[in-house]
């Protein structure tokens, strides 16, 4: 295991001090990042050498994006999922989530490799663990939505291995990130604890595998970006200047360039004096590839 990089090793290349910076993902064919800013109601793009191109305004809190097939995105709202189309900035309902949960909202998902969504919901007050991790696909008769796990105050993550054989989630608060099998039915089998991180190296927020089935776990109140390998022991640690970091994505035409949120949540005057860019979008060069980034297969959809 190695230890954290020392600073410059992560820059800061969009100062944007997001509340609730979240969900980075790398959209190769605009050379570009969307990300959200969750209790801003807000969804950014970010064109390195250009800065931010492009930014719209959700009709509520707006926790992930998951690209389609169509060029639009998936977008889970504090109520359901919604198609959210950049070219006219419009947000349609296609499916509610928990109802009877009006407590809950939505947060934080990936795509896999079959073009599958995967997505968790969290208690917003972060005090029950009312939320619960879901799978969402589509085929002849529309929108297939499966509870597949329950008990979590925060939910995270999640993210799906390069071989489509196991996921990952986060329960952010207990500091664990667990595995589960992927069965050939979609079912999630067999789980069990992955990485338990100690409270002095923050919290498991978001997490991304590579290209090689590591896991990149960012840390809320830890600073870093963890690398874990696939027996979950940790390989390396990317120092990050802001307290709370919570998703990385990789870009670039290689998908060595590292993206990372952060936010400005729950963060003291002394903190954010000692971190000023704390909520800014931030880069770092990853020793690893991650892998390319999936799209949610619409075809077949009614």
């Amino acid at each position: 295991m190695t230890e954290p990089m020392s600073e410059p090793g992560a820059t800061c290349v969009y100062d944007l001090r997001a509340g609730l910076g979240e969900g980075p993902v790398w959209i190769s064919s605009e050379n570009a990042v969307y990300f959200v800013n969750i209790n801003d109601h807000q969804i950014h793009r970010f064109s390195p050498g250009l800065g931010e191109t492009a930014h719209w305004i959700a009709p509520n809190k707006v926790a992930f994006l998951m690209p389609a097939d169509d060029g639009s995105f998936l977008a889970g709202l504090p109520d359901g999922l919604y198609r959210f189309a950049p070219l006219d900035g419009s947000f349609t309902k296609v499916l509610d989530v928990e109802n009877d949960l009006p407590g809950n909202r939505l947060n934080d998902g990936c795509v896999d490799l079959y073009g599958r969504g995967w997505f968790g919901t969290m208690d917003d007050s972060e005090s029950s663990p009312s939320g619960s991790l879901y799978s969402i696909q589509h085929g002849p008769e529309g929108f297939i939505l499966r509870r597949h796990d329950t008990g979590y105050t925060v939910s995270n993550g999640p993210t799906v291995s390069p071989d489509g054989k196991h996921l990952y989630a986060c329960d952010t608060p207990n500091g664990l990130i667990y595995r589960f099998d992927i069965s050939p039915d979609g079912s999630l089998e067999n789980k069990s604890v992955f990485v338990r991180l100690p409270e002095e190296k923050g919290y498991p927020d978001g997490v991304v595998a590579d290209s090689e089935g590591n896991v990149w776990c960012s840390t809320w109140n830890g600073s870093h970006v963890r690398c874990f390998t696939p027996e979950g022991v940790e390989r390396a640690a990317f120092r990050i200047p802001a307290p709370n970091v919570t998703k990385v994505c990789f870009g670039g035409d290689d998908l060595r360039t590292a993206y990372v949120t952060s936010a400005r949540k729950g963060l003291s005057e002394e903190q954010l004096a000692r971190d000023p860019q704390s909520g800014g979008l931030f880069t770092f060069q990853a020793d690893k590839a991650g892998q390319p980034q999936h799209r949610l297969k619409l075809s077949g959809q009614k």
